[in-house]
């Protein structure tokens, strides 16, 4: 009988021990020198089967030799070949054998020249894999934990040589309040990002150190421009109280005191609504510092003041001294107003009959005019000088008004003009030798002297 006769009679034995091979094939069983027999084909914690087209389990594994194979419904048999029918193979699943081992099954067909329709079915106890599972997890839980716990300590080392910077911003901020804030806060840290959150904090501080002093300059001068401002108004009302009180007890049965003080009254009326003219001026360059600007001739505009300029001088002795061409873009009647105030600032501080008033016009370098006024009176003393443009400012020798009055108001409106015009204006004067009054105004391009 031949080699294919016998596998065809032996082909669905379920026979314990008996494996699939022809007799002319090495024998199957391996002699050691106990003289046991064991199948050299399995190893250990493994099973091996084979599965016919009836979904029957032909020649399992030995027990001695490995472990049984697990042994499937006919219905799960028929999934898996139904999934390798339609090419989506489920290449395992997970079985107990008779004895309770898990076993990790793996399923190949086995189809031959011959027509058998046979599967195979190797299986491996799960309990070694899931020994390694557990080994690698356990490793890797603990190594985890290490590396945390030298991330915590390194990022704790880190966290606190940052924080440091920051806590000593915060102690900073803390010590601040709107009286102190003079406090800056350290730029070399070592952190640049730390470095720059404190130059701009320091920026901050520093504007808002320079709005809460100007805050606080600008309270100081409303305080003391009310109190003026009351003084100077309290004073001429007082006069013309005194004045209509005269009358009343008989003076304007007098034509020679009721003319006398009606003309005081006037006269301190006149002073009265001057003040408050200047006083509106002031108001509105403060709210509105705009002006109304065209092109002007400079030169033009003080020679058509000049007979103007030379009947308030009086006696004293006025010399024009003006460059040509030099225009500039200006509210005509703001600079006329300049003019006049300075002008009649230096009438004041004059002598009637020996005084000498100088006004000079003349083109700078860099697209700059220079208005001069200077006058030979008594001058101004050193410390006044910082305070000629403030507001109701006078100084000592000129605390006395004389009949055209004066509430110190002229040169701070002159200063707010210059300003708004993009100039500016200062003071020169020695005591002794007069007071020159600078005034530079930026003109057109094309009126700047050559070099």
């Amino acid at each position: 009988m031949g080699e294919d006769s016998w596998i065809v009679r032996n082909r669905f034995k379920n026979e314990p021990g008996t494996a699939l091979v022809p007799p002319s094939a090495a024998p199957p069983y391996d002699t050691s020198e106990a003289g046991e027999r064991r199948p050299f084909l399995f190893l250990p914690d493994t099973s091996i089967a084979l599965i016919n087209a009836e979904n029957a389990l032909i020649n399992p594994s030995s027990n001695e030799a490995g472990l049984p194979a697990p042994q499937l419904t006919s219905e799960q048999y028929s999934k898996i070949r139904k999934e390798w029918d339609t090419r989506n193979i489920r290449a395992y699943q997970i079985a107990h054998d008779q004895n309770g081992n898990e076993q990790l099954l793996v399923f190949r067909p086995a189809d031959g020249p011959r027509g058998w329709d046979l599967m195979i079915q190797m299986g491996i106890s799960t309990a070694p894999l899931k020994a390694i599972a557990w080994r690698q997890l356990t490793i890797f839980i603990s190594l985890s934990l290490i590396a945390l716990g030298a991330g915590l300590m390194l990022y704790l080392s880190i966290l606190r040589k940052t924080l440091t910077p920051l806590n000593q911003m915060v102690q900073t901020v803390e010590e601040l309040d709107a009286g102190k804030l003079d406090h800056r806060l350290d730029t070399s840290l070592g952190q640049s990002e730390i470095d720059r959150l404190a130059e701009s904090f320091n920026g901050m501080l520093e504007r808002l150190e320079a709005s809460f002093e100007n805050e606080r300059e600008a309270k100081e001068h409303m305080q003391r421009f009310i109190a003026d401002a009351s003084h100077e108004l309290r004073t001429p009302l007082t006069s013309i109280h005194g004045f209509l009180e005269v009358l009343l007890r008989g003076a304007a049965e007098k034509p020679e005191q009721l003319n006398a003080a009606l003309g005081s009254m006037l006269g301190e009326a006149k002073r009265m609504k001057k003040l408050v003219e200047d006083l509106l001026i002031l108001a509105k360059l403060d709210r509105t510092p705009a002006v109304s600007r065209s092109e002007t001739s400079l030169d033009t505009l003080i020679e058509e003041m000049e007979p103007q300029l030379r009947m308030l001088a009086g006696e004293r002795k006025v010399i024009f001294s003006l460059a040509p061409h030099i225009r500039a873009m200006t509210d005509r009647d703001r600079i006329k107003q300049v003019i006049l105030n300075l002008f009649h600032n230096a009438v004041q501080h004059t002598d009637p009959g020996r005084g000498t008033i100088h006004i000079s016009l003349s083109a700078l370098a860099g697209n700059w005019a220079e208005l001069r006024v200077k006058d030979n009176g008594p001058g101004i003393a050193p410390e006044h000088l910082p305070h000629v443009f403030e507001r109701f400012y006078r100084s000592e020798v000129s605390r006395v008004r004389n009949r055209q009055g004066g509430a110190g108001l002229g040169l701070a409106i002159t200063q707010s003009i210059v300003e708004v015009h993009g100039g500016q204006i200062e003071v020169d004067s020695t005591p002794g030798d007069g007071a020159a009054f600078i005034v530079k105004l930026p003109i057109l391009a094309a009126d700047a002297p050559s070099h």
